[in-house]
């Protein structure tokens, strides 16, 4: 199983993107997706989760607000909406799956994708 994510750019202050995650399986409803963001020389960090059977989402408190997950059944998908993006928001993101609860912790993942890159321009 793999997971393909996109939808990353160049973007100005204020301005919005949404990120997809692609499964190549579809995820089990016992399975979480979360989304997670990291810039050079610094740790992987939690952005937001969702149980994939809906429901239980979960944000960083940066992202609350501002960001929205959601998923497409059909399409085997989970979003991140970004809203208002800052620069700071500027990372590489990436999708991840864990089976059970949508938790924050990166270690607690064992499947990632690619990452996308987030560029905000201020």
């Amino acid at each position: 199983v793999q997971l393909q994510a996109s939808g990353g750019g160049l973007v100005q202050h204020g301005e919005s993107l949404r990120l997809s995650c692609v499964a190549s399986a579809r995820p089990f409803s016992s399975h979480a997706l979360g989304w997670f963001r990291q810039t050079p020389g610094k740790e992987r960090e939690f952005v937001a989760a969702m149980r994939w059977n809906g429901g239980d989402e979960r944000y960083a408190d940066s992202a609350k607000g501002r960001f929205t997950i959601s998923k497409e059944s059909n399409a085997n998908t989970v979003y991140l909406q970004m809203n208002s993006l800052k620069p700071e928001d500027t990372a590489v993101y990436f999708c991840a799956r864990r089976t059970g609860a949508p938790l924050s912790g990166a270690a607690m993942y064992n499947l990632w994708g690619q990452g996308t890159q987030v560029t905000v321009s201020s």
